[in-house]
């Protein structure tokens, strides 16, 4: 059992009422614009679909319907937990608001002995009982204990994840996961109470952990992965030309996992596929290519104005490629795979030295990753969902090629100072 001291008294009373669940599902999204909320009647049809029946407790703000705790209900395999886990979103700290939010639900399936947990934050919109349904399965009947999620999306959507999170997850762990910081994932027991006791450390301390590290901790401590194909997801509009908060939100806790994991992913050669269950949904529109000109002149003026800081992180002769990259036109503009790959390592490496201040390394990032987008949009405007799939398994496996690098650098870092 675990504290739930930051969980409010009407609801630790109502937990302790329930007393035990199988399966415990966190809500975390706010409600849909549908009335009534489908939610409820989605996790019905999900749960109706296992082999076995499955005491469930979904904690949801504002419920449209609470099914009664009382044990004569017909309802009484599905329970309601209603109270809000989630800061608004206008909090400063929304990543600490996210991380936390986890951290309750954890709390209260450990407290209810649950078998099972899944986390649902993505816009509920599109969330439908087959999703959820494909998140519960692997976990109640076929043992795993993490599952992955694996969105249909437009070709110019979750471009921070296919060009740095997931390849370079792939790369230095040697899992290939889609989505390795979620934000909708399946934990069993086993890894929920793992992660509890681990938040109870020294190294934590505070129990909170970015999305980022999940999936990382579970590859590194051997947990059973799994990825589940989940159907469309709603990303909100990218604002391209504002992605510096956004990249020092992710990449910050993603490198200082790479740092704290170093003595895992050395050992690491290769990747390998992980079990993918469902089938992937066609993407039913896609949006128009970003604005590309603006993207190049930030880069451009990048190179002139951040040349001392890029310089403290990357070789010379990555700068050289760089400023002749910055030169071309925009009929030519394309960032090879190597170079992008060895600026993303230099920068994990460069936010290891601690040579400047995170949030400012980070920041810097900003001219190239537009750069990186560019060219990936020029490259990819008229291609098809396969052709794009293709393109980014490339880019994959240039990460991988690229590790080697990354080895020499982070073990020896004194022999390559620029």
């Amino acid at each position: 059992m675990v504290e739930l001291d930051d969980i409010p008294q009407p609801a630790r009373e109502q937990i302790q009422k329930i007393g035990a669940a199988d399966l415990v599902i966190g809500v975390l999204a706010p409600p849909p614009h549908t009335d009534p909320d489908p939610t409820l009647s989605n996790v019905r049809e999900a749960v109706a679909r296992l082999d076995t029946n499955v005491r469930t407790v979904v904690i949801q703000s504002n419920p449209s319907s609470n099914p009664s705790s009382n044990g004569d209900s017909p309802e009484r395999d599905l329970q309601v937990l209603p109270y809000p886990l989630l800061a608004s979103e206008t909090s400063i700290d929304a990543v600490r608001s996210v991380s936390g939010a986890y951290h309750s639900v954890f709390k209260v399936a450990e407290n209810l002995g649950a078998r099972a947990c899944t986390i649902i934050l993505s816009d509920l919109e599109t969330v439908t009982s087959g999703w959820m349904y494909r998140m519960i399965q692997p976990l109640t009947e076929l043992d795993f204990d993490l599952v992955t999620p694996c969105y249909t999306h437009q070709k110019f959507e979750g471009l921070l994840n296919s060009s740095i999170v997931a390849p370079l997850t792939r790369a230095l762990y040697g899992k290939q996961i889609q989505h390795p910081s979620g934000p909708d994932f399946g934990f069993s027991g086993r890894l929920v109470r793992r992660f509890l006791e681990d938040a109870a450390g020294p190294r934590t301390g505070n129990g909170i952990r970015p999305l980022t590290a999940l999936g990382i901790e579970a590859v590194c401590e051997g947990f059973e992965i799994c990825q589940a194909h989940l159907g469309p997801r709603l990303y909100p509009p990218t604002d391209w030309m504002n992605q510096s908060s956004v990249l020092t939100q992710v990449l910050g806790p993603l490198f200082s996992d790479v740092e704290r994991n170093a003595p895992f992913w050395q050992r690491i050669r290769g990747s390998q596929p992980i079990p993918v269950f469902g089938e992937s949904a066609p993407v039913q529109e896609e949006s128009a290519a970003p604005d590309v000109t603006r993207m190049i002149e930030s880069f451009q003026l990048g190179c002139r104005n951040l040349q001392d800081v890029w310089g403290i992180v990357l070789p010379p002769g990555t700068l050289l490629e760089l400023n002749k990259l910055a030169r071309m036109s925009p009929a030519q503009f394309r960032m090879s795979d190597g170079l992008w790959v060895r600026i993303i390592y230099d920068f994990a490496l460069g936010h290891r030295l601690r040579i400047i201040s995170s949030d400012h390394l980070l920041r810097a990032m900003t001219p190239l990753y537009l750069a990186w987008v560019a060219s990936f949009a020029l490259e990819l405007e008229n291609a098809d969902p396969a052709a794009v799939e293709q393109r980014l398994e490339q880019l994959g496996r240039a990460y991988e090629a690229g590790k080697p690098y990354v080895l020499s650098r982070w073990r020896w870092p004194d022999r390559f100072n620029p």
